[in-house]
């Protein structure tokens, strides 16, 4: 079998890949490919089946490719960097804090979190309460908003008292708000 021959066949199942190979694949994937391997990648780190440490391996593999695929508009990033919450969210929820590894850290993921909104709570509250009146644009930053958010309710249960925690709690209560 030719080293292309993984690249030129569109109908291959990456599902059955073992984990080396997709990992190779996904150094040179791109687009749809690139999309395929964070999919697999996510599903295997969900498999109950799995050890602990090869779902790990799958959820790193998967923020990898997700963290290659978006692109420069708001709405790519926004995608990339829920999909990357949202995972690094239910690995914490399944194994618990590490927080000697960034991507499974509550207070990294609420830094994370934190940094990837533009605007603070009070903001998107005000601007929610008359949301129909605004511009499209604006509209949209309040639901990325929200999706990039989504999160936060699991997350503070793992946070110590602090600011940002402070913040990540009157999200939750702002989030209910965003259309």
């Amino acid at each position: 079998m030719n080293a292309d021959a993984d690249h030129e066949s569109p109908s291959r199942d990456l599902s059955t890949w073992t984990i080396e190979r997709l990992q190779s694949f996904a150094e040179d994937a791109q687009g749809q490919e690139l999309e395929a391997v964070r999919v697999v990648a996510q599903s295997h780190a969900y498999r109950a089946d799995e050890p602990r440490e090869a779902r790990q391996q799958w959820a790193k593999l998967s923020l990898q490719a997700n963290h290659r695929l978006h692109g420069d508009g708001l709405w790519d990033r926004a995608r990339g960097a829920q999909q990357n919450f949202m995972l690094r969210m239910w690995m914490i929820d399944q194994f618990g804090p590490d927080d000697e590894d960034h991507d499974w850290s509550p207070e990294a993921l609420a830094a994370d979190t934190v940094g990837a909104l533009a605007l603070a709570p009070a903001e998107a509250r005000a601007l929610a309460d008359h949301w129909r009146d605004l511009e499209v644009e604006r509209i949209g930053e309040l639901r990325r908003h929200k999706s990039l958010t989504a999160h936060l309710d699991r997350l503070v249960g793992h946070l110590q008292p602090s600011p940002v925690r402070d913040q990540l709690l009157a999200w939750t209560e702002t989030r209910q708000h965003l259309p």
